[in-house]
């Protein structure tokens, strides 16, 4: 039904909450293209788990410039693509909380957000953004289960307050469609009968955008 649908559909949620599998599940069904976040080529990624403080600036940039790469790609590109985590999670999650915890100077924090403010000029958002709930005990046994060395010291308190931004931004996201998924009881890369309640709800969503675009136009 949807294989020939031109959008940029968008998975956003915490870390462990399954948005990279989801994003490779609904590429594998749909014969959509996958765009992942780009986390084993940052090299800023371990140094920034063993000290946060030090390394924050940098890899919240390496992340927006990979992310803003990503979106040129869409941008100009005729196929669906799917998108592992957003441009706006770096700004509105990530690199917020850096700095409500006191990890981000005052100085990297406006430098990061001009730059956004920048490159949010020139993207469109996506179609739809699947956002996918999820609470703290599942995401701490999804992060112990893919066994990242650089993740195996995460606080759960960072996790918690990641999830705490998330429920900030999600409840105020105006940007386009949302699809709020909870997959605290879900095991789509299991069990098939879960993946196929996700992608009804992702159909549904799809199927409304397309009217509404349609509508307005």
């Amino acid at each position: 039904m949807l294989k020939n649908y031109r959008a940029h559909i968008a998975v956003a949620g915490n870390i462990g909450s399954g948005k990279t599998t989801l994003t490779s599940m609904l590429a594998k069904h749909y014969g959509w293209v996958p765009e992942f976040e780009n986390v084993d080529d940052n090299p800023y990624l371990p140094d920034f788990y063993a000290d946060m403080e030090k390394w924050a600036f940098h890899l919240e940039i390496f992340f927006l410039k990979s992310r803003f790469n990503q979106l040129m790609r869409i941008k100009e590109s005729e196929k669906v693509a799917v998108q592992d985590r957003t441009i706006y999670e770096g700004a509105h999650i990530f690199t917020q909380n850096l700095y409500d915890s006191g990890l981000l100077s005052d100085t990297d924090f406006d430098t990061y957000n001009t730059l956004y403010g920048l490159m949010k000029e020139m993207i469109r958002p996506p179609e739809l953004l699947i956002y996918l709930k999820s609470d703290i005990p599942k995401l701490v046994r999804q992060v112990g289960i893919r066994n990242r060395d650089y993740e195996s010291d995460i606080p759960t308190g960072y996790l918690q307050d990641l999830n705490e931004h998330y429920e900030k931004w999600i409840s105020e996201y105006k940007e386009g469609k949302l699809l709020i998924i909870d997959v605290n009881d879900l095991d789509y890369e299991n069990r098939p009968e879960d993946f196929e309640f996700v992608l009804q709800k992702v159909e549904d969503a799809l199927s409304e955008t397309a009217l509404e675009s349609i509508t307005k136009n």
